[in-house]
């Protein structure tokens, strides 16, 4: 049989092939942790197919953003400042040919497309003539305890002297005003929705109703599945960072936070207490995600380059 290209829209027939053949290997590969985005998005699904002798050897999952593009994005176009948010997309190529087919079918829809936060291998089958519409996107930055032998005195020792004493005298500072840990409080999550649309306003995650219901409901699942982790810091009773994150496979990804303006210097705080839990806890690695916001460079995490494909 001739290599077929086919279309898919309906929402059932693309779950079926996400769980089927998206290969699972981070908590953005789950297809309930994207359907959640879906439910509150409602995109028109439109997930490229490619097969050969009966055998699926292509899936391009992407869906149509009306605003602010009227072009196309990787499933499920979760929008925040313009821009999809989860990472590690992967587009399933077999060869440049199975890739080529694909890009060619997306271009007869005379659409602008951008389709971001690719990981390396989505580009490894780019044909020649779409090679300059791959090209690097964003900086992901990770910690692997591993690297340190699980000591986190030993990634401070990793540290210039001048640096590490700089680090560890504003964090005493701070544990100076009476400082304790709560954990695992869904609860706590309002009041980190609140801190970030309060620091960061049109700029954030959550100042679109649309991605902060989805966050919400994010929440929801991963706590029913026993994949939340919520780290609060209070000072004096007073809670002064809430961070969000999930465990997954021996992983952590850390996807939202918000800290009190009050308490300077409280986000470095809770970033190394990250840090210290992976140590103890011999976690694999926690991903920060992309963007550096002037701290992870610093605090010496392992960078990823992701990359996108833009079609105009």
């Amino acid at each position: 049989m001739p290599p077929k290209i086919r279309v898919v829209k309906d929402i059932d027939e693309c779950a079926f092939l996400w769980k089927k053949y998206y290969p699972v290997e981070s908590l953005f590969d789950i297809w309930w942790v994207r359907e959640t985005f879906a439910k509150n998005y409602m995109r028109d699904n439109l997930f490229i197919v490619h097969e050969e002798n009966g055998r699926l050897n292509g899936l391009l999952p992407l869906c149509r953003v009306v605003e602010p593009t009227n072009g196309f994005a990787f499933f499920p176009g979760e929008i925040w400042n313009s821009r999809t948010w989860m990472e590690q997309n992967k587009i399933i190529a077999e060869n440049s040919d199975v890739m080529r087919e694909m890009l060619l079918t997306l271009c007869s829809f005379q659409n602008s497309a951008d389709i971001r936060y690719l990981c390396k291998t989505s580009l490894d089958n780019i044909p020649s003539e779409f090679s300059l519409n791959g090209t690097a996107d964003e900086t992901g930055y990770l910690f692997y305890p591993k690297n340190h032998e699980y000591s986190y005195e030993k990634y401070l020792g990793a540290f210039a002297g001048k640096s590490r004493k700089k680090i560890l005298s504003e964090v005493a500072s701070i544990e100076k005003q009476g400082i304790s840990f709560r954990y695992n409080d869904p609860d706590d999550l309002d009041i980190m929705f609140r801190l970030n649309i309060s620091n960061f306003g049109e700029h954030g995650y959550f100042h679109d109703p649309k991605f902060l219901q989805s966050f919400i409901d994010l929440a929801s699942n991963l706590h029913k599945n026993g994949m939340l982790r919520v780290v609060t810091v209070l000072i004096n009773s007073e809670i002064a960072a809430v961070d969000m994150g999930a465990i997954w496979n021996n992983t952590c990804i850390m996807l939202a936070g918000g800290t009190n303006k009050k308490f300077l210097g409280i986000a470095k705080l809770i970033n190394l207490h990250h840090l210290k839990w992976a140590c103890s806890e011999k976690i694999e690695y926690i991903d920060f995600l992309c963007g550096d916001f002037g701290w992870k460079e610093r605090f010496h995490l392992a960078p990823r380059t992701l990359y996108q494909i833009v079609l105009k």
